[in-house]
Parts: structure tokens; C-alpha cells; sequence
């Protein structure tokens, strides 16, 4: 029996695997509102027996934004358009999970294909941007440091986005903590730099997370998994660690997240990352505390085989996977086959089945 194609019942969803599609911007909303790009884009993975697929970071107000390009679900326009994505997601037997952000001093910035880089002027359509403190990221322009009203609304605009996410039917929501964006901005004491009750200790520096998480849950109820992703390190001398990771994901599930989406990375240009197959799965390690907290690992993990094995070894309870899917959008039905998993196929597809 593999356990990468084993079902796995999270709160009241049960998910039918545990291979799972990561979250990827597309750059392709507009106005925050998403299009045919990303019905097309997110139900093939469904079709190719993905077991969860978590749509984009997605801005909680509309100065979350990554780029000008982001979707975003803080109106109801922005709610109506992901509601028939979600619909086709499901009648092709996956779950659909959305991932709720703000980008903090890294909102505002150019698609990856625009000719231009780093922050986009306002005469172009850019924005002020906020953070826990007025440090810039590398090559960007300087945030405002966000007051207590500010960080007040943030919270609201984590809420708000909730509620709307579960009005247009996503199973799973996923709070973004990760890859130096605002809620790692606090997280990390290269970025935050506050003498108030958000700043100092790692407690002070987690207390936004926190809070973001306990209003996600509050809006939406005890039924719905809520995720938390996390970038375990900072890959830089007095970052964010994973021995800190590890207790910030004992807080969380204590306020009510259910799994921990271990990534790493992406709060500073001066970063240094060994990359290899498989580089993130000790981080996922670690923050599961022997099984104690729920994970996933992430991070060039390519392969039925090796997907496989990190489950086996108890690095992580289900593996999400990014880039492999872009190449390979039925990459769970190529890894069931090549694991000889006796799954479902979509009927249009069985001639391939087993063969």
C-alpha cells in the first residue's frame, strides 16, 4: 500500500492522497480578479489526480499584493470569479485550498516577465508598501512601518478573505508565513526590528502570525483545515531558525492551524541556499517534532519514489510539489502508475491506465 496514494482526513475534508499542488502565482488577475488562465490552469491538476491544490498566494487587501497582477478576495467580484474554479476542482475529485497573503515591503513589485524590475512607481500602478519596520528588501523602496491600526487591519483583511474564501466553496485554507512576506517579516528579527509587543522575542515577533491565525479560525469555523506556511530558515546569519520554526508551529496548531507548510527562504536577497533534491525535507523534519505536528515537505521533490520515501521515513505527512506539475500537470497519475497504485483514473484517461 503506498503511502503517498493512502487517503488522509484532515478536521472534516478527507483528501483522496497526499500528493498535493503547491501554491504558484500566475500574474495573470486583474484587478485582483482571477481569469480563464486559472480555471484551465488549476482544474488539469485535478484531472491528473492531484489530491489537494492550493491556488496562489492571494492578497488579503489590495496593497498585499505582490504585484499588480495578484489575485486577490477582498471584494465579492473577486469571491464570484474563483467560485466556478473551486466547482470544476471538485467535480474532477480533488480538494481546493486557497492561499490567503499579504507581501509586505515585497508587495508592489513587477510581474517576473515585465520588462522592468524591483518596485513598481505609482505613476504605473505601484503602491506604498508596509512592513513590521522601514527596512527595505534589497532593491526595493522603503515600507512604512505599520502602526497598531495597521496591523489591526491586517488582521481584518485575513478574516474578511476567509469568510469569502469558504463563500466561493475553497475546502482548505492556507495563511501565508513564509518566503519574506509580511507575517515572515515579523516572524524574522532581520526584518523586524520593533521595541513594542511585536518585536524583541521570538513570542513578540510570532504574536501577528498568531492572531492572523486565530481570526482565520474564528471566521470560518471549527470544520475547515486551515494550514500555516512557514519558511523555516532564512538561509542567513541571524534569521529565523528551525529550532524557532519548530516552536512557532507548536503555537499555531495550539491557535488552531492543522498542518504546517514547511518551505524556507525569501526574506533576504543576501540569502545562501544549498539546493538539491529533497533540501527542504529536514526542515520538515524538524518542525514535525516526531510526528507530533502535522507537515508537509516541499522543495524539488520530483519523483513517485522519492515522494514516497519521505513519508516512509516521517519526514512529513503529504508532499506538496510545485514546478513538477507545471511540467507534468498529471504528475499524481504518473506517480501512482510508477508506484503501482491502484487509483481512480479519470475514465477519458484509463486507456493509459496500467499500460
Amino acid at each position: 500500500m503506498s503511502i503517498l496514494f493512502s487517503p488522509v482526513t484532515i478536521r472534516s475534508l478527507e483528501l483522496r492522497n497526499r500528493l498535493w499542488v503547491s501554491p504558484m502565482c500566475m500574474y495573470s488577475a486583474v484587478d485582483g480578479v482571477v481569469q480563464e488562465w486559472h480555471h484551465t490552469h488549476l482544474a488539469q491538476f485535478a484531472s491528473g489526480g492531484a489530491g489537494l491544490i492550493v491556488a496562489e498566494a492571494t492578497a488579503v487587501v489590495p496593497e498585499g499584493r505582490i504585484s499588480p497582477r495578484d489575485a486577490g478576495l477582498w471584494n465579492d467580484a473577486q469571491r464570484d470569479a474563483w467560485a466556478p474554479i473551486v466547482r470544476a476542482i471538485h467535480e474532477r475529485g480533488a480538494a481546493a485550498g486557497i492561499q490567503l497573503a499579504h507581501a509586505g515591503r515585497k508587495a508592489s513589485t513587477w510581474w517576473p516577465w515585465a520588462d522592468a524590475r524591483g518596485s513598481v512607481p505609482e505613476a504605473d500602478g505601484g503602491w506604498q508598501t508596509t512592513a513590521p519596520s522601514a527596512v527595505a528588501f534589497d532593491g526595493f523602496d522603503a515600507p512604512v512601518a505599520l502602526d497598531a491600526a495597521g496591523i489591526d487591519a491586517v488582521v481584518e483583511g485575513f478574516a474578511a478573505a476567509a469568510r469569502r474564501a469558504r463563500q466561493a466553496g475553497f475546502d482548505v485554507l492556507e495563511i501565508h508565513g513564509a518566503h519574506g512576506y509580511l507575517l515572515h517579516q515579523f516572524l524574522s528579527p532581520l526584518s523586524n526590528l520593533r521595541s513594542d509587543e511585536y518585536g524583541g522575542s521570538l513570542e513578540n515577533r510570532a504574536r501577528l502570525l498568531l492572531r492572523v491565525i486565530d481570526a482565520v479560525r474564528g471566521a470560518v469555523g471549527e470544520a475547515v483545515p486551515v494550514f500555516v506556511r512557514i519558511s523555516a530558515t532564512d538561509h542567513a546569519e541571524g534569521g529565523f531558525t528551525a529550532e524557532e520554526a519548530a516552536a512557532v508551529g507548536d503555537w499555531a496548531t495550539a491557535h488552531g492551524a492543522d498542518l504546517i507548510d514547511v518551505s524556507s527562504g525569501g526574506l533576504v536577497a543576501h540569502q545562501q541556499i544549498d539546493v538539491f533534491p529533497g533540501y527542504q525535507v529536514p526542515l520538515a523534519e524538524t518542525v514535525r517534532q516526531g510526528g507530533r505536528i502535522p507537515t508537509t515537505a516541499v522543495g524539488l521533490i520530483t519523483a513517485a519514489a522519492q515522494a514516497e520515501q519521505v513519508l516512509a521515513d516521517g519526514a512529513a505527512d503529504a508532499i506538496f510539489a510545485g514546478r513538477e506539475w507545471l511540467r507534468d500537470p498529471h504528475f499524481a497519475l504518473r506517480a501512482a502508475h510508477d508506484l503501482g497504485a491502484d487509483v481512480a483514473w479519470p475514465p477519458q484517461y484509463e486507456r493509459a491506465h496500467w499500460r
